[in-house]
C-alpha cells in the first residue's frame, strides 16, 4: 500500500506524535491495570499460605492444590479471552475480568471451607488469564505505531508493580495484626484482609474500563467504522488520513491467516522443531522455580526460622528487585540481543540457586525451634534476591519477546498458544510440588532448580535463534 501524505501536526509539532499523547498514555495505563491485577492476584496468596495451612489444618499436598488452583482458571481464561474479545469487544472482556477479580477477592476473604477457597482461587485465575491476553492485545491495537513498543511495556511493568504492591500491602496488614497472620483486625483475620484488599484495584479497573475507548480494530470488524475513526483520531492524531488507516487495518485483518494445531505438526517428534524450542523456553522459564519466590517466599523464610514480619519484608524487597531487573531487561533486550541476555540470566540464576541450596542445607531444628546459622542466612537472602534479579533481567522478559518473534507468520498464533499453555502447565507443576519438596528437603528442591538453570545454558546456545533486528517476515 502506498503511503498517504500527512499534513503537518497542529501548531507545527511532530507529525508522528498524537495530538493528545497524555490521553493515549492514560488509555494504556488503564488497560495495563489488568496487568497490575495479574501480578497482584498471582502473588498476594504468598502472605496467606501459613495462615491457610493453620486455619484449615491441612498438610502440604492439600495446601499446594489450593495455591495452584488459580492456575487452572488462568489456563481457561487465557484460552478463551481472545475469542470472547473478538465477539463482544476488548472493553467488555476487561469488565468481565474486573467482575471476576472482585468476586474472587471477596470470596477468598470470606471462605467457609477449603473447597470454597479453592473455587474462588480458580475464579480469580480465570480473571488473570483473561487479563494476561486482553491487556497486551488492546494496548497494541490503540497505540500509535511510533510509540507501540514503549506503551506495550506498560503491561509487564504493571505486572511486576502489582507483585510488589501485594507484598507491601501484606506486610502492612501483618504489622497491623502485630505480626500474626491470623491476628484479628476488625473482625477478620489478617490473611483474610490480605486477600480481600484486591477488591480496591479490581473495582478501579472496572471503572476505568468505562472511560476508555473500544479498540479501533474491533470496531472495524463490527462494521462501526465511524466510531473507529473517532478513536484513531484520539490516539494517532488529527493529522492522520483516517480513511487510509481504516483501509490499512481492514486489509491487514483480511490477510491474516488463522493457524491451527495441524499447522504445527512435523519433524521427528510430532511438532515442528521451532515449536519445541518455544515449548522449551516456556518450560525452562518456570522450572527454575521463580514462582516459588512469588507464591511461597514468606512461608519459605519462616521455614528456616525467620519471623513472619521480616519474612514479609523480604518478600517485598524481592519484588522491588523484580521491578529493577525488568527495567534493565527492557533497556538492554534490543541493544545486546535476546540470546546474550538469556545466557547472562541462566548463568546468574544457576550460581544464585546453587548458593541457596548450599545455605538451606544448614537449616536446623533445636528444641522445636527452626533456625539457620547467621552466615548461611545472609547468603540465602543475598542469593534469593540475586536469583530474582537475574531472572527478571533475562528470562522474565526475553522469553515473551522471543515467543512473539521467533515463529513464522503462518503458525505464530497457534505456536504461541501451545508455548503459553506449556508455561501454565510448568508453573502448575512447580507450584504443586514445592510444599512437598520443601518438607522432604528444602536444599534438595533448590538443587533441582539449579539443575534446570544449568541445563538452560546449552539449550539457549544450541537451539534458540537470535531475533534481534530481524523482521517478523524473516522468521521461516
Amino acid at each position: 500500500m502506498t503511503s498517504t501524505a500527512k499534513a503537518p501536526a497542529p501548531g507545527g509539532g511532530n507529525p508522528s506524535q498524537p495530538d493528545h499523547l497524555g490521553h493515549v498514555i492514560f488509555i494504556t495505563a488503564a488497560a495495563a491495570m489488568g496487568g497490575f491485577l495479574f501480578g497482584y492476584d498471582s502473588s498476594v496468596i504468598n502472605g496467606a499460605v501459613e495462615a491457610i495451612r493453620d486455619r484449615f489444618e491441612i498438610g502440604s499436598e492439600a495446601l499446594a492444590q489450593v495455591i495452584a488452583a488459580a492456575l487452572i482458571g488462568c489456563a481457561f481464561g487465557a484460552a478463551t479471552a481472545g475469542r470472547i474479545a473478538d465477539r463482544i469487544g476488548r472493553i467488555r472482556v476487561m469488565q468481565i475480568a474486573s467482575v471476576l477479580f472482585t468476586a474472587s477477592a471477596i470470596g477468598s476473604a470470606l471462605p467457609f471451607a477449603l473447597w470454597d477457597l479453592a473455587m474462588w482461587r480458580v475464579i480469580g485465575g480465570f480473571g488473570i488469564g483473561m487479563a494476561s491476553v486482553i491487556g497486551p492485545a488492546y494496548i497494541a491495537e490503540v497505540s500509535p505505531p511510533a510509540y507501540r513498543g514503549r506503551l506495550a511495556s506498560f503491561q509487564q511493568a504493571a505486572i511486576v508493580i502489582g507483585i510488589a504492591i501485594s507484598q507491601l500491602v501484606n506486610w502492612g496488614i501483618l504489622n497491623l495484626a502485630d505480626g500474626d497472620q491470623r491476628g484479628e483486625i476488625g473482625g477478620l483475620e489478617a490473611w483474610q484482609w490480605m486477600l480481600g484488599v484486591m477488591v480496591v484495584p479490581a473495582v478501579i479497573y472496572g471503572l476505568l474500563s468505562f472511560v476508555i475507548p473500544e479498540s479501533p480494530r474491533f470496531l472495524i470488524s463490527a462494521g462501526r467504522e465511524d466510531a473507529a475513526k473517532k478513536v484513531l483520531a484520539e490516539v494517532e492524531g488529527s493529522h492522520v488520513d483516517l480513511d487510509a488507516r481504516v483501509r490499512e487495518i481492514r486489509q491487514a485483518m483480511s490477510s491474516e491467516v488463522k493457524s491451527t494445531f495441524k499447522d504445527l505438526r512435523g519433524g521427528r517428534f510430532g511438532l515442528l522443531p521451532i515449536v519445541w524450542i518455544g515449548i522449551g523456553l516456556s518450560v525452562f522459564q518456570q522450572l527454575v522455580g521463580i514462582n516459588v519466590i512469588f507464591y511461597y517466599s514468606s512461608s519459605l523464610w519462616q521455614s528456616v526460622g525467620i519471623d513472619p514480619t521480616s519474612s514479609f519484608l523480604y518478600s517485598f524487597t524481592t519484588s522491588i528487585i523484580n521491578i529493577i531487573g525488568t527495567v534493565i531487561a527492557m533497556i538492554f533486550v534490543d541493544r545486546i540481543g535476546r540470546k546474550p541476555l538469556a545466557l547472562i540470566g541462566s548463568v546468574g540464576m544457576a550460581i544464585s540457586l546453587a548458593a541457596c541450596a548450599w545455605a538451606f542445607s544448614y537449616k536446623q531444628e533445636i528444641d522445636g525451634e527452626i533456625s539457620m546459622p547467621h552466615d548461611q542466612g545472609i547468603v540465602a537472602l543475598v542469593a534469593a534476591h540475586s536469583f530474582v534479579l537475574f531472572f527478571a533481567l533475562s528470562w522474565g522478559v526475553v522469553v515473551w519477546v522471543l515467543l512473539g518473534e521467533m515463529f513464522p507468520n503462518r503458525i505464530r498464533a497457534a505456536a504461541l498458544g501451545v508455548a503459553a499453555a506449556a508455561q501454565w502447565v510448568a508453573n502448575w507443576v512447580i507450584t504443586v510440588t514445592f510444599p512437598t519438596l520443601s518438607d522432604w528437603n528444602l536444599s534438595g528442591a533448590y538443587v533441582i532448580y539449579t539443575c534446570f538453570a544449568v541445563l538452560s545454558i546449552p539449550f539457549v546456545i544450541k537451539f534458540v535463534p537470535e531475533t534481534k533486528g530481524k523482521a517478523l517476515e524473516e522468521m521461516g
